[in-house]
C-alpha cells in the first residue's frame, strides 16, 4: 500500500479551507494519543472530506496502529455526501497510490439474490426470517455433508435439466433447457429456487449461495480469503458491484460484505451497526476494536439515538407468541392434552380450540421428542423451568390488561364505545421523580416469581427457538428470544438511571374482539435507558480514536458529558480535543434575526384553534417571511403547529405545502413539489424529517423561519424520568461558560435548540447562495431566566435581536440590498 508523510496526498481537493487544516491536524493528533476530536463545524467546513482524511492518513501511516476507518451517520443524505468524497479522493490520488477501498453497509433485502429477483417465495418483509432459517438448516447441513457438495448439488440440477433438456426454456432458460437465476442483469450458477437436499425421511430445504459463501471460508485463516473477487482496485464497492460479482461468482453477498468489513479501509454505516447489541453481535463485531478509527457524524443525534438502540421494549403480542411457543416445546414432552398452535390462553383464561393446525403441530413436534430432549439436556435446561416461564408469560398478559383496562377506565372513559379516538400513550409504573422499585417487578414478587424466573428467561427463549427452528418448517422470526431478552434487562438494570412503563402506541387489528384495547393498541412493557452516556463511552472507548462533528454540537461541554467523553477524559485518561468553525460564507449575503415575539409556549399561545395575541403576533410574523421570494421553510414544534401555521399562511401570494407524519415516499414527493417550479412555502414539523440532512442547494430556499424553542412534551413520565436522571447524574454544575446547567437544560432545552439550528442551517448552504434566518421567540432574542440565547453556537452574534414590529423593515432592507 502506497502511503506518503504528508496528509495532503489523501486529501480529495488542491487546497483545504484553514478550517480543514486546522481540524485534520487536530484530529490525526489527538487520535495518535487514543483521544477524541468533538467538532462543530457549520455548513462549508467540508467535515466529511476532514475527517475522511484524518482517518485515511493515519491508516497508512505505517507507524499508526489505525487499520480502518469506520464511518456511522444517521442521515442517508450525509451517508451519500461521504461515498461522494470517497470517490473524489481516489480520482485525486497522486502516481502510484492504491485506490482506497471502501463499501458502505446495506441490509439483506438490497442484497440478497432471491428477494431482488422476487423468488423462491421471498420479499422485503419476509426475507431476514427467510435468511436466517436457509442459513441455519444450510450450516445444519454441513454436519451431514460438506458446503461444497451442497453448491455442487445446486450446480449439478442445472447440468441434468441442460443434458436432459426438460426444463423450460423461458427465464432465461436457452436451448439447453437449464434455468438460471439471473440476478441485475448477470446469471448466477444456481436455479431460481432454493434447493432441498435429503436428510433422512425429510427433505431440507437450504441456500446454495451461501452453502458457496462457506465453501470458500477457509477453516482458518483470513474470512475475506472467502471473497470470490479481487477487491483491493475497486475503490468504493458499490452494492451493484458486491451483488453481482458475488452471486455471479455463487457466493452470499451479505455474507461476503460481512468477510470483507475488517479489510477495507473504510466502511460506512449508521449508528447501529456500532451501538444495536444485536447488529453488533451478528455482523459488526469484528470492527470494534482499537486498530479503527471511528467517525460520529451528525453527533448531535448520538444520544438520543444511542439511548433508543440501549432502551428495550417487548409488545404484548410478542409476548402471546412466545408463550405459544413455549407451549408447543413443551406438548409432546407432556402426555395428553391438546394445545393450541397460536395465542394459547388468552389473558382473560379463554381457552381457544387448536382446531387442526394444532393437531398437525402436536404430532410433528411428538415425532422429534428425543431431539427436544436431547437438546434441553444439552443446554441444561429442565421442562419445569420452561412450564414456569409459560405460566409466568401468561400471567405477565393477564397483569398487563388489567393495567391497561384501568389506566383507560381512569383517564378515558366510555373508551370502549370509539376505540378510534384513543392517543398515544403512557402508563408509568413508578413515580419518574422517584427511583423505585417498578410496580411490575412488586407484582411478580407477590406473585411468587422469583429471581430465577427473569434470569433465566433468556438461555430459555434462545433454547426454544433454536428447538422450534429444527423442528418445524417455517421460516419465522421467534419471539422466546426478545421476549427472554427484554425480562433479563428489567429484572438487571437499576431504578435510578433506568425507567418501566407501559407504551400505548396506536394500531389497528380487526382480528381482536370490538371491545378490547388490543384492537387499538400495541401495547409493550418498555425499560428505558434514561442516562446513555456510560454505553456510548462503553463503545466508544472500544475504538482507537476518532471525531465526533456535527453542524450543531455547542454547546460542547454539554455534547461531552451527555455522550460520555468527559468519561473517557477524565476516568480513562484519554484525550479530548474540541475545535469550533463558524459558517464562513459572506455574511453579506445572510441576514438572521432573532424576533422578540411573546415565548410560543402552551400557556401563551393557547391551543391552536384559540385567538390569542401570541398567536395574532406569530401568524404576522410568519406571513412576513413567507412573502421573501423564493422557497421558505416553517419550522414548527409539533405536525397539530404546523397544521395551525398553514392555515395562517393560507392568505400568502404563493402555494403552502404542509409535511405530516408520513412514509418517506410522501416525503420524497413533497420534496420534489416543493423544489419545482416558482415559490413556495413548506410547513412542517421540527420532530420531523425536513429539517435535517435535507439539501437545499442553490436556489431551493430563500429563508427559514422557526416558531418557538421545540422542547419535547414535559409532562410525559419518560420525559420527566430523564429530566430527574440528569439531575441526579449531572445536577446543576457550573458550564463551560459559568452557566448552571441542570436537567431541564441538559436533557430538553440544549436538544430543542440544536433542532432549531439544524432547520436554519438548511438556508446558506454555499458561498454564492444568499438567503433569509429567522428564530421567532423572545427567550432567541433577550438574556433571562430561560433564555437559550447562549445556546445558539458561534453565530449567535449574527441573529440580532428585533422587536415584532421591526422584523418588516430588516427584512426590506435586506431585499433591496440584494436586487
Amino acid at each position: 500500500m502506497t502511503t506518503g508523510d504528508d496528509w495532503r496526498d489523501v486529501f480529495g481537493h488542491d487546497e483545504p479551507y484553514p478550517e480543514q487544516e486546522d481540524g485534520i491536524d487536530a484530529a490525526v493528533d489527538v487520535a495518535r494519543d487514543d483521544g477524541f476530536l468533538s467538532l462543530e463545524g457549520a455548513c462549508g467546513t467540508g467535515k466529511t472530506m476532514l475527517a475522511l482524511t484524518a482517518g485515511i492518513h493515519l491508516v497508512r501511516d505505517p507507524d499508526s496502529e489505525f487499520e480502518r476507518v469506520l464511518v456511522l451517520t444517521s442521515v442517508k443524505q450525509q451517508l451519500r455526501q461521504f461515498e461522494a468524497d470517497l470517490r473524489t479522493m481516489n480520482a485525486n490520488l497522486p502516481d502510484g497510490y492504491d485506490p482506497i477501498s471502501a463499501l458502505t453497509l446495506v441490509g439483506k433485502a438490497d442484497v440478497c439474490p432471491y428477494n431482488i429477483t422476487g423468488t423462491a417465495g421471498i420479499d422485503d418483509e419476509t426475507v431476514y426470517e427467510r435468511c436466517e432459517g436457509l442459513r441455519d438448516r444450510t450450516r445444519g447441513l454441513t454436519e451431514e455433508t460438506t458446503a461444497g457438495a451442497l453448491a455442487d448439488r445446486a450446480r449439478s440440477q442445472q447440468i441434468g435439466l441442460a443434458d436432459s433438456g426438460r426444463a423450460s426454456q423461458s427465464d432465461g432458460g436457452g436451448a439447453s433447457g437449464a434455468q438460471y437465476l439471473e440476478v441485475d442483469g448477470e446469471p448466477t450458477p444456481y436455479p431460481p429456487d432454493t434447493v432441498e437436499y435429503e436428510e433422512g425421511a425429510r427433505e431440507v430445504e437450504y441456500c446454495p449461495f451461501y452453502a458457496g459463501f462457506l465453501d470458500d471460508l477457509p477453516e482458518d485463516g483470513d474470512p475475506s480469503e472467502a471473497v470470490p473477487f479481487d477487491f483491493t482496485d475497486m475503490g468504493l464497492i458499490e452494492r451493484e458491484d458486491l451483488v453481482s460479482l458475488s452471486a455471479s461468482h455463487g457466493s452470499c453477498p451479505h455474507s461476503v460484505m460481512g468477510a470483507l468489513l475488517p479489510r477495507v479501509e473504510v466502511v460506512v454505516g449508521n449508528y447501529y451497526h456500532a451501538f444495536d447489541p444485536t447488529t453488533v453481535g451478528s455482523f459488526t463485531g469484528a470492527l470494534l476494536d482499537p486498530e479503527t478509527f471511528v467517525v460520529c457524524d451528525e453527533a448531535h443525534m448520538l444520544e438520543p439515538r444511542v439511548r433508543d438502540l440501549v432502551s428495550d421494549r417487548v409488545g404484548d403480542a410478542t409476548l402471546r407468541d412466545a408463550e405459544s411457543e413455549l407451549a408447543r416445546v413443551l406438548q409432546p414432552l407432556t402426555l395428553g392434552g391438546r394445545e393450541p398452535r397460536r395465542g394459547s390462553e388468552r389473558a382473560t383464561g379463554e381457552q381457544r380450540d387448536p382446531g387442526a393446525d394444532g393437531e398437525r403441530t402436536t404430532a410433528g413436534l411428538s415425532d422429534a421428542r428425543d431431539r427436544i430432549r436431547a437438546e434441553l439436556d444439552d443446554a441444561d435446561v429442565t421442562t419445569d423451568e420452561l412450564g414456569r416461564l409459560r405460566e409466568f408469560l401468561r400471567d405477565l398478559r393477564a397483569e398487563l390488561d388489567r393495567r391497561v383496562t384501568a389506566h383507560l377506565e381512569r383517564e378515558h372513559r366510555g373508551w370502549r364505545a370509539d376505540l378510534t379516538d384513543l392517543p398515544d400513550d403512557e402508563i408509568p409504573l413508578r413515580d419518574p421523580k422517584t427511583p423505585a422499585p417498578d410496580e411490575l417487578t412488586e407484582w411478580a414478587a407477590r406473585e411468587g416469581y422469583d429471581d430465577a424466573v427473569w434470569t433465566r428467561a433468556e438461555t430459555l427463549g434462545a433454547v426454544v427457538a433454536r428447538i422450534l427452528n429444527d423442528v418445524e418448517d417455517e421460516d419465522t422470526r421467534r419471539a422466546a428470544p426478545a421476549v427472554g431478552r427484554v425480562l433479563d434487562a428489567w429484572h438487571r438494570t437499576d431504578h435510578t438511571n433506568y425507567f418501566r412503563e407501559i407504551e400505548l402506541d396506536r394500531t389497528w387489528d380487526e382480528t381482536e374482539p370490538g371491545d378490547s384495547w388490543r384492537r387499538a393498541y400495541n401495547a409493550r412493557l418498555a425499560v428505558h435507558n434514561c442516562v446513555p452516556g456510560d454505553a456510548i463511552a462503553d463503545r466508544l472507548g472500544e475504538f482507537g480514536g476518532g471525531v465526533l462533528m456535527s453542524a450543531t454540537l455547542e454547546p460542547l461541554d454539554v455534547f461531552e458529558r451527555v455522550t460520555g467523553l468527559d468519561h473517557l477524559r477524565e476516568v480513562d485518561d484519554r484525550p479530548v480535543d474540541r475545535r469550533t468553525y463558524g459558517l464562513s460564507f459572506p455574511p453579506e449575503n445572510r441576514a438572521s434575526f432573532a424576533v422578540a415575539t411573546p415565548k410560543f409556549t402552551y400557556e401563551n399561545r393557547g391551543a391552536p384553534d384559540e385567538e390569542t395575541e401570541t398567536r395574532r403576533q406569530y401568524a404576522r410574523a410568519l406571513r412576513e417571511v413567507a412573502s421573501v421570494d423564493g422557497n421558505v421553510l416553517v419550522g414548527m414544534p409539533s405536525y397539530a403547529e404546523a397544521e395551525w401555521a398553514a392555515d395562517v399562511l393560507a392568505e400568502v401570494d404563493k402555494p403552502v405545502l404542509i409535511d405530516e407524519s408520513s412514509g418517506d415516499d410522501a416525503t420524497e414527493r413533497l420534496k420534489t413539489e416543493f423544489f419545482g417550479g416558482e415559490g413556495k412555502v413548506l410547513v412542517t414539523s421540527l420532530r420531523g424529517t425536513l429539517t435535517e440532512g435535507v439539501d437545499y442547494r442553490g436556489d431551493r430556499l430563500a429563508a427559514a423561519v422557526v416558531c418557538g424553542v421545540p422542547i419535547i412534551n414535559t409532562s410525559s413520565p419518560r420525559t420527566r424520568a430523564v429530566r430527574t436522571a440528569y439531575d441526579r447524574e449531572f445536577g446543576a454544575e457550573a458550564g463551560g461558560d459559568g452557566s448552571a446547567r441542570g436537567g431541564f437544560e441538559t436533557a430538553l432545552t440544549v436538544p430543542a435548540v440544536r433542532k432549531a439550528r439544524q432547520a436554519i442551517g438548511r438556508v446558506i448552504r454555499g458561498p454564492e447562495e444568499v438567503g433569509v434566518r429567522v428564530l421567532l421567540d423572545e427567550r432567541y432574542a433577550r438574556d433571562s431566566w430561560d433564555s437559550v440565547r447562549e445556546y445558539l453556537g458561534p453565530e449567535r452574534e449574527e441573529f440580532q435581536p428585533v422587536s415584532p414590529d421591526m422584523l418588516s423593515l430588516g427584512l426590506e432592507r435586506f431585499r433591496e440590498r440584494h436586487e
